[in-house]
């Protein structure tokens, strides 16, 4: 694969900063407290803490399972989940930004979280300077997913002006990527433990982290 002239759009949670199983717990629990306490969900936040890992593990998504075992709106669980969502305990990665600054393409984000969690997201680990302007949330784009069509990139690509063809989306979750490349653009997935899923057919490269893949990329865009 080769990142010349190419736009590079990563995903912000668990790409461009780790989300550890602590954190990840955290973010359950954030789900949990939102489906009871904020949309009337009729359990105790111990069941609805199950309910939510049960979730990831069916939809790849937390809260997919109140949408369609309760009737909640998918909207109003997607807002109501990232009013809570904590942000202090993330870890910025060590020199990303000059990382980030060294690749010489066009880079956005694209993420599921809302735009204002983005927003505080990127002041926190460093990178809002650097994606000021250039950082768009599912939100921005009538939708609160990225692995339902292909429909919502082709927004994003419109939105940019580029070639879906001439991206390269970065993501740690493998439900999004299949969509980005229905729609032609180069995959890569982020991944931490042992399943890179770089046997599906719709991804095109797999990196333990992202650092890995920007150990691969930065010398060859120094020799450009």
């Amino acid at each position: 694969m080769t990142l010349a002239g190419k736009v590079i759009i990563w995903d912000l949670d668990n790409t461009l900063y780790r989300i550890t199983p602590e954190f990840a717990d955290m973010l359950d629990e954030a789900t949990a407290i939102a489906a009871v306490k904020d949309l009337g969900i009729p359990l105790d936040l111990a069941e609805a803490k199950a309910k939510v890992k049960e979730s990831y593990m069916t939809y790849r998504d937390g809260g997919e399972i109140f949408v369609k075992q309760y009737g909640i709106d998918p909207e109003a669980m997607f807002q109501a989940y990232h009013k809570r969502k904590p942000i202090s305990p993330i870890v910025p990665y060590e020199n990303l930004l000059e990382k980030l600054q060294a690749l010489p393409n066009q880079q956005y984000i694209f993420s599921t979280s809302t735009r204002d969690v983005c927003e505080k997201i990127l002041k926190h680990i460093g990178l809002y300077d650097f994606f000021e302007g250039r950082f768009y949330s599912v939100e921005d784009f009538g939708t609160v997913k990225k692995n339902e069509s292909s429909d919502v990139y082709a927004k994003l690509c419109k939105k940019i002006n580029v070639d879906p063809k001439n991206c390269v989306f970065v993501d740690d979750s493998y439900s999004n990527l299949e969509f980005a490349k229905e729609l032609g653009m180069t995959t890569v997935r982020i991944y931490y433990n042992a399943n890179s899923a770089k046997d599906k057919t719709y991804i095109d490269e797999a990196y333990k982290g992202i650092n890995s893949f920007l150990e691969e990329y930065l010398p060859k865009a120094s020799a450009q």
